[in-house]
């Protein structure tokens, strides 16, 4: 539901929780007014139009402050008369809440509360619900978790003998081989005979072209000066 009223000479559009900026009000802050110049009352697909105001109907609101507006700037002048005129102004306003809007009687802060309610347990049953679903899934969990937990515990076996089986087959296996190569490797020490080492010395054969070859004197190379 909404309303059109009227106030300070202007025209505001107004639903319930609205807050809006009116013409200064000679009210205190904290205080309730009522504002009885309803031009128009809407509620759904109903509309009452009022000539020139809808009778029955009212609008309630609080006040919230006493304000000031924006500072607006008047500047006047007049060509060739040396006339030059500045003025700023800043409009007093009051800030309204609309709290209620009625027709007759009907009233919009009773529908609002209504649909507030209704929203509220609706929320409530659905977490409800959320929360018994919950619960009976936790059950169903646990059961489960205790049905397969025996059944595991007969067939799995032993991990500490099995895995100390395991390490030491693991163990003799790979010191066998091992041992086998050592075995082997030390009887092939004991029967290889060890080469000796000689010195090979220069035959006289072999000698004889080295020592022409140092005697043999070097050819000299001619060249076209010396001839």
């Amino acid at each position: 539901m909404y309303a059109v009223i009227e106030t300070g000479g202007k025209q505001y559009r107004v639903e319930v929780g609205t807050e809006l900026e009116v013409e200064l009000l000679d009210v205190e802050p904290g205080n309730t007014i009522t504002l009885d110049r309803v031009l128009l009352v809407a509620d759904g697909d109903d509309a009452s139009i009022g000539q020139p105001l809808v009778a029955n109907a009212a609008v309630s609101a609080e006040v919230l402050r006493q304000a000031r507006g924006d500072k607006v700037i008047a500047f006047k002048y007049r060509p060739k008369a040396r006339r030059r005129v500045k003025r700023g102004h800043r409009q007093d306003l009051t800030v309204l809440r609309i709290s209620d809007i009625t027709l007759g009687t009907k009233s919009a802060a009773k529908a609002v509360k209504k649909a507030t309610e209704e929203a509220t347990t609706e929320r409530a049953r659905l977490e409800q619900a959320a929360a018994e679903k919950a619960a009976a899934d936790a059950e169903l969990a646990a059961k489960l978790a205790a049905r397969t937990k025996p059944a595991e515990t007969e067939t799995k076996p032993k991990r500490g003998r099995a895995k100390a089986a395991e390490t030491t087959e693991a163990t003799e296996a790979t010191a066998a081989p091992k041992q086998e190569a050592t075995e082997a490797t030390a009887e092939e020490t004991e029967t290889k005979p060890k080469p000796k080492r000689t010195r090979a010395k220069a035959s006289g054969a072999d000698a004889a072209p080295a020592a022409d070859a140092a005697a043999k004197p070097k050819r000299t190379r001619t060249t076209k000066k010396d001839e």
